[in-house]
């Protein structure tokens, strides 16, 4: 089934409504910041809306209005479900297969009720009867502001809107450093900040907000965990499930650790494997034309954008490491092409 385009929404919406926002498992700053950003510009509108997530989102994203009143489905899973059956409509943000959602995208594909799709990975599946589907911005936070000039709702953007919206941006396009940052991206910013958000304070919320125990995290992650591999162009760091205890890991304490391999001269690919709760999460990220979305839905089960992507392998951290460098000789030429 095609979707139709989100214009079509605007009527239906011109009335309270009942509507549940969800995004993807492991939340980020885009997934929070556009669906807080949405659901208070809903709010605003009239009409009754909940936000769902699948699991627990990092503690420096708790600060946004409307935090204190989202569900999460893995903690509380019959109250999620009973705010869904009753929705009139979902909107589904910062994802494009219900996939994404683990148990709760199960529940979802199960309920006959209209979904709106707003994001921008590629290679979507078809679930959703709207879609704003646009791989070459930055953010799904950028689509949700055009979304919302849409609806003719640009002068509903308060403070609290303009701030949620800007944190998806900020955090997506890495400080607004990353490829898909275009002139687009800052004028909407730029209205943004006209609109109240506080900029250095968003910054501030996000990236200094550290505790001693994630700054040590990071100190042995790069002291200890780093390993270059410069005849792939390659460097990459794990962690396992003792070392995360070791220092009481909480959610979002090693957000942005990829980042750093990146950093190093000459390396292209880079990647965090990491073991938690019994499972394998890899990170990728790389410079250029090296497609990590690629690389992750053929390998590990997973995929997002070409230069960003993330997925995940059964079996045990040392296999899993394993099995990348082992990957690395046949992409050996491509990386070097870049």
């Amino acid at each position: 089934m095609k979707a139709k385009p989100t214009s079509s929404l605007r009527k239906f919406l011109s009335i309270p409504r009942k509507l549940v926002i969800v995004t993807h498992w492991s939340p980020d700053g885009d997934a929070i910041g556009s669906s807080l950003g949405l659901g208070n510009f809903l709010k605003n509108a009239g009409h009754a809306v909940k936000v769902i997530v699948p699991n627990d989102y990092p503690s420096f994203l708790y600060w946004m209005r409307g935090h204190s009143q989202v569900i999460n489905a893995d903690a509380e899973p019959a109250k999620a479900s009973r705010f869904l059956s009753k929705a009139e409509l979902i909107f589904c943000l910062d994802f494009n297969d219900l996939k994404r959602l683990n148990e709760l995208g199960d529940v979802i594909a199960a309920l006959d009720i209209p979904k709106v799709m707003i994001d921008h990975h590629p290679e979507p599946t078809a679930f959703a009867a709207y879609a704003k589907h646009v791989v070459k911005v930055s953010s799904t936070a950028e689509l949700v502001y055009e979304f919302i000039r849409e609806l003719k709702g640009e002068k509903r953007i308060d403070r609290h809107i303009a701030d949620c919206l800007y944190t998806g941006i900020m955090t997506d396009t890495g400080g607004f450093r990353f490829p898909a940052t275009s002139g687009r991206t800052h004028r909407i910013v730029a209205n943004l900040i006209d609109a109240g958000a506080k900029n250095a304070d968003v910054y501030s919320r996000v990236y200094e907000d550290n505790s001693e125990n994630r700054l040590r995290l990071l100190g042995y992650a790069l002291q200890e965990k780093l390993v270059v591999l410069p005849e792939f162009r390659t460097a990459y760091f794990t962690l396992n499930q003792s070392e995360h205890a070791r220092f009481n890991y909480r959610k979002g304490d090693t957000e942005g650790l990829v980042n750093y391999a990146l950093t190093i001269r000459g390396i292209v690919f880079a990647a965090f494997i990491s073991e938690r709760e019994g499972q394998v999460k890899c990170s990728f990220r790389s410079k250029g034309k090296f497609d990590v979305n690629e690389f992750a839905r053929a390998h590990f089960k997973g995929g997002g954008h070409r230069n960003a992507a993330g997925g995940q392998s059964d079996g045990s951290i040392e296999n899993v490491v394993k099995k990348f460098k082992d990957l690395l000789p046949q992409y050996k030429d491509k990386l070097n092409k870049v």
